[in-house]
């Protein structure tokens, strides 16, 4: 916080986001967590889209790719929380307001024209990290707008012998303070983060793009497809992100 008072007034956008990144390792750091990235870099520019698992997944990606992030709108009226947020160039998307929705797209468009790399999680809601849930298409209009492209990230927490782990998992009527204290106590945690080929959204439909994305996304982190009964047993099941855009 302090940082931010004293130092953003007096410095670029480039300098908050190498502070960022370095905010983002030191406190994986603290937690004990080991962040193993792999697949190709992140372009900038780019709209991320990963799956959901926990909040520490917003410092997982600010690690090695400081971006602004879409939250709804709630999030700016949490004390601290809502203030530090706003500084980190976080998009608040008030949810199911048309015209907001235009103004959002039009900010998040301008962010990626000036090289900048927004992220998303397009579930819409946390899960444990056994599925990824269906990805609301809407989401991904402001890249397809501005005709920037998809990169897709696949997420994962996992032990050192590469067993899935549930330790970072923030869904379910899981607190905060319990997530926190499972990541901590979990010795040798391992947040793996795979980066995916950037994907051309010119003339592409939205809902093939949001597939597309979505299946690369399986495909890295070796999750199958589930069936529709289970697919709608896991929705709302974890902690809610906004839903929609556009």
């Amino acid at each position: 916080m302090l940082t931010v008072l004293a130092a953003y007034p007096l410095t670029e956008i480039s300098t908050h986001r190498h502070l960022r990144r370095r905010w983002s390792q030191r406190l994986l750091a603290i937690l004990g967590v080991e962040l193993r990235t792999k697949g190709t870099a992140v372009q900038p520019g780019c709209m991320l889209v990963a799956n959901h698992i926990s909040w520490l997944d917003i410092f997982v990606i600010n690690a090695i790719a400081p971006s602004a992030f879409v939250s709804k709108a709630e999030v700016r009226a949490w004390p601290l929380i809502g203030w530090l947020a706003a500084k980190s160039e976080t998009v608040f998307l008030r949810r199911g307001s048309r015209g907001h929705a235009k103004i959002i797209n039009a900010e998040i468009g301008a962010l990626l024209d000036a090289g900048r790399n927004v992220a998303l999680f397009p579930e819409g809601t946390t899960t444990d990290g056994s599925h990824v849930l269906h990805f609301h298409a809407a989401l991904l209009q402001p890249a397809i707008e501005s005709g920037h492209a998809i990169q897709p990230m696949a997420i994962s927490y996992h032990h050192p012998d590469g067993s899935p782990s549930r330790a970072a998992a923030y869904d379910g009527d899981l607190t905060l303070g319990q997530c926190i204290a499972n990541i901590i106590t979990t010795k040798g945690l391992v947040a793996g983060l795979y980066v995916g080929a950037p994907l051309d959204s010119r003339g592409i439909h939205r809902r093939e793009l949001a597939k597309s994305a979505r299946e690369a996304i399986m495909a890295a982190t070796g999750i199958a497809e589930r069936k529709p009964e289970q697919e709608a047993a896991g929705a709302g099941a974890g902690h809610e992100q906004p839903a929609t855009v556009g």
